[in-house]
């Protein structure tokens, strides 16, 4: 009787269920109606704020990796400017490397000074003189800018500089004469010396007769001032000591040669009479070809290219790289001529464009009979072994003479009948080319130094520049005899 009651009841519950959720339902359809948009923003707000984020993330990526790149350019761009206008150092050699070459150096000297009968050798020949010693001495510093030998620093910047190529040919004997009268003249008192080596091996092979001549003259130097005697030049081989030792003010100018900032000898200046003097003389340093001209210009015109052609193409690069540091040049070829007085004198007063030439005159006639038959050309023939003048003026001759030595070479189908001083003569005749270079031309003539054996009392201002001649290996002996006459000389020099 209960059951049908409970029975009526649910489905009125039912009832009141589904009215109700029929209720929020149409509730739910007039909120859609009238405010649609607030429903679709809640669900995409989400993913919009994620889409945002993404976004800037990759804005904010993109913006690091534009300054990174950039930064990177720029620091690129001041490494390589850095590296182009850096100026490579002089290395300075390692301490083993140096000590290894001061105890090479001692017991090589030691050896030589203990060894009594070096003394009674021949000055001409270095190879018995300096049998047991290794020619290839390495150097201890470079000469300018990573390249060349520094054989000796002088104690002050000169004005002067002297420019000696030494050819394939040339002795260790010839060698070592050309620098003792070179010494002995006075002119490294106002010049540095370079000297241009055919090549490395002969760079290595003169170094000793270098070094050794070096040596010899600072110990004369110290001689001389220890026993007080000031020497004289009443004779072509006498040593005057006086023109090294200067009084006056101190000069600041550091030489170019070598590293900076390289002091010279402790004992290089004495304080007498309330003056200063000090010891003045000029730097010594070698180059070789290879480091003057190292693509060797001329080989494509020649097939052996000489030292007295090729030297040539080597002087643009080092006159131009101390173009501003000397004032006079002088260029010299050590097989054929020596220096026994200060010949730079003749320029010193004339213009930087200036260059003086020995020449001597000499006739030809034509080969046509007809057109010069009645004209006999006279015409001067320059001496290529000495050339000297103004800075400015030696370095354009230089360049002119090497642009005429490519044109002769291309002009002749004979390359061995090409000369060096043949075709110098023929760019100093021809004015259009050197028509900016003041030239000077000298009948001078330079003695042999054969008239020098006759007597030993000759006077100096005659003989400033000498030719050896051919019997170079005679010629050496005797006057090596002339320069060991004094007694002072003797004691230093070990061969005399």
């Amino acid at each position: 009787m209960g059951f049908p009651a409970s029975a009526a009841t649910k489905p009125d519950t039912q009832t009141s269920t589904n009215s109700n959720s029929n209720k929020e339902r149409r509730g739910m359809g007039l909120l859609l109606v009238f405010f649609p948009e607030d429903s679709i923003d809640n669900n995409n707000s989400t993913s919009r704020f994620f889409r945002r984020t993404t976004s800037s993330g990759l804005l904010l990526a993109k913006a690091q990796s534009t300054i990174s790149i950039c930064a990177l350019l720029v620091f690129i761009t001041l490494l390589l400017f850095t590296l182009s206008t850096f100026e490579p150092s002089i290395p300075t050699p390692t301490t083993h490397s140096s000590i290894k070459s001061s105890r090479r150096f001692l017991s090589q000297n030691t050896q030589l000074s203990s060894s009594s009968r070096h003394w009674f050798s021949p000055m001409w020949d270095y190879k018995l003189l300096y049998g047991k010693q290794k020619p290839n001495v390495s150097s201890t510093s470079f000469a300018l800018q990573g390249m060349g030998t520094l054989y000796r620093r002088g104690t002050k910047a000169m004005n002067d500089l002297i420019v000696s190529h030494v050819v394939e040919d040339v002795t260790e004997g010839e060698l070592g004469l050309f620098l003792r009268v070179l010494h002995r003249s006075g002119v490294t008192s106002k010049a540095d010396t370079v000297l241009l080596f055919g090549s490395p091996s002969l760079s290595s092979r003169f170094s000793f007769v270098v070094r050794e001549e070096n040596d010899s003259f600072l110990k004369l130097i110290k001689h001389y001032r220890e026993s007080s005697i000031k020497g004289s030049r009443d004779s072509v081989f006498r040593f005057d000591s006086t023109q090294f030792w200067k009084s006056g003010k101190k000069d600041v100018g550091e030489p170019i040669w070598g590293k900076k900032g390289r002091g010279n000898y402790s004992n290089n200046s004495t304080e007498a009479e309330g003056e200063s003097t000090r010891l003045t003389y000029g730097s010594i340093v070698g180059f070789d070809v290879n480091d003057l001209d190292p693509e060797n210009s001329l080989a494509g015109f020649l097939d052996h290219v000489p030292m007295s052609l090729r030297r040539w193409a080597c002087y643009p690069m080092l006159l131009g790289r101390v173009r501003r540091n000397f004032k006079h040049i002088m260029l010299l070829d050590v097989k054929k001529l020596m220096l026994l007085s200060d010949p730079l004198s003749r320029v010193r007063n004339r213009s930087p464009e200036s260059v003086y030439l020995l020449t001597k005159e000499s006739s030809s006639s034509g080969k046509h009979s007809k057109r010069n038959s009645e004209k006999t050309q006279s015409h001067s023939q320059v001496n290529s072994a000495i050339l000297m003048g103004g800075a400015r003026g030696i370095r354009r001759l230089a360049n002119a003479m090497l642009t005429e030595i490519v044109r002769a070479t291309m002009q002749h189908k004979k390359k061995s009948s090409i000369s060096e001083s043949g075709i110098l003569s023929q760019l100093v005749g021809n004015g259009h080319i050197l028509k900016n270079i003041n030239l000077i031309t000298s009948t001078e003539s330079i003695q042999e130094a054969s008239s020098l054996i006759g007597s030993s009392s000759n006077s100096a201002a005659d003989y400033s520049i000498i030719q050896r001649g051919n019997s170079n290996h005679e010629l050496n002996s005797i006057m090596m005899k002339l320069i060991c006459l004094c007694e002072v000389d003797s004691s230093v020099y070990r061969d005399c």
